[in-house]
């Protein structure tokens, strides 16, 4: 809920969620129903859309409770429905025949032809299977018009199979990465053996630079909103499965800022390379355009490791701010202590910087650190903020606690 929350705050125009069941989201903290119903009326009540995933390729064992949650979830008032398996979008039409239904990039529409099928089963929005590149999707687009809409991923994790349709999770670990619970065995590390030399392991090398032979670099396509405004495409996708609040603060707004500047003068528009500056200060792997000017290269691997790059450490989430005393009652997410340096920032704003000079703790004591876990504490603020502000700090930024004097 604070993801869908802070999403909406710092620009979503949508948000997209998994329930307890039938997404390729397992993994992450996903919504019950009572969840729903409050995410989807912060949303409206924003003028922003709540889409569902119920994009799993459903064995049989899985039609009779799909049936069941379907029925209890009909009336929440969903915008759409996030779906790739025939059998779950037959079902979805036969409970909630006024469904407005997305085909979710797993159904891997890479043609026309494919195109005009879903469109014919009454795909209102195709999301469009990474492989596809710029110059396929202005075709699709000049092809099929207003007759349907086109989505895209621009920015996330990029899969080494088919728009993630993988098997290699399923034989490796026995988690099914087509029913929401993949182990990302691209992203490990692999070596060679030989069956009668136990305990000798041999590096499996792509050109001797690294042994993270499946492990691609993740998308962004920031650099490259205009070819995708251009190109027809109806709506921009970022992918934060299991991403912090820092994340989908710092992404959103990011791609927010750039958006609205492109629209504000098309034809003036230039790049600011301060998006980019900020968007890396979440944490993400290298970049890459993945399929979109070309097919992936060596250059789209990152064989070397599979790590983030963090530089900076989410510190906190300003919960209400005290405009007459200036302080903010913050929730602490990682230490910070009297004399760091921290950086602020919100929804539309710029950041600002300071040096932490007064935190209290919630009964008002004088506190040098706050090293406890969503620890509540007061911090004097230089400039005003409001409730989702965030609250960050470049690694190796830490000081020894001041005391007070």
């Amino acid at each position: 809920m604070e993801k869908l929350i802070v999403a909406i705050d710092y620009g979503a125009d949508a948000v997209y969620f998994g329930g307890e069941s039938f997404s390729l989201r397992a993994g992450a903290g996903n919504f019950s129903i009572a969840d729903m119903k409050k995410g989807i009326k912060y949303a409206h009540s924003c003028g922003k859309k709540c889409y569902l995933a119920l994009n799993i390729f459903a064995h049989n064992e899985d039609i009779k409770p799909l049936f069941s949650y379907l029925k209890k979830i009909k009336d929440l008032g969903l915008d759409a429905y996030i779906v790739s398996d025939p059998g779950v979008i037959e079902t979805v039409k036969e409970i909630i025949p006024e469904a407005c239904l997305h085909l979710s990039t797993q159904a891997n529409m890479t043609n026309y032809q494919t195109a005009r099928f879903w469109i014919g089963q009454g795909i209102k929005r195709i999301i469009a299977a990474r492989e596809l590149t710029i110059k396929e999707i202005c075709q699709l687009t000049r092809r099929f018009g207003n007759s349907v809409e086109l989505e895209t991923f621009v920015q996330g994790a990029m899969c080494i199979s088919y728009s993630g349709r993988c098997l290699l999770s399923n034989y490796m670990a026995g988690r099914d990465a087509n029913r929401g619970n993949c182990a990302h065995p691209c992203r490990w590390k692999y070596a060679l053996t030989e069956e009668l030399r136990d305990g000798e392991y041999y590096p499996v090398e792509e050109d001797s630079r690294g042994t993270y032979i499946l492990n691609s670099k993740d998308l962004c396509m920031i650099e490259h909103l205009p070819e995708l405004i251009r190109a027809g495409i109806s709506a921009l996708k970022i992918e934060g499965r299991m991403k912090s609040v820092f994340y989908v603060a710092t992404v959103v707004s990011a791609y927010r800022r750039a958006i609205d500047n492109y629209y504000e003068d098309p034809a003036s528009y230039t790049f600011k390379q301060e998006w980019m500056t900020e968007l890396k200060k979440a944490s993400h792997r290298e970049f890459t355009t993945g399929f979109f000017f070309d097919k992936p290269t060596n250059y789209d691997q990152n064989y070397q490791t599979s790590e983030y790059s963090r530089e900076y450490d989410f510190i906190g989430v300003v919960k209400s701010y005290n405009a007459k005393t200036g302080f903010a009652t913050v929730e602490q997410r990682n230490k910070m202590s009297l004399g760091d340096e921290i950086e602020v920032f919100g929804p539309f704003t710029d950041h600002f910087t300071q040096i932490l000079e007064e935190m209290y703790n919630k009964e008002w004591e004088s506190i040098s650190s706050a090293p406890h876990p969503q620890q509540i504490i007061k911090i004097k603020m230089a400039k005003p903020v409001s409730r989702n502000f965030i609250l960050r700090k470049m690694k190796g930024e830490q000081n020894e606690p001041q005391p007070r004097p």
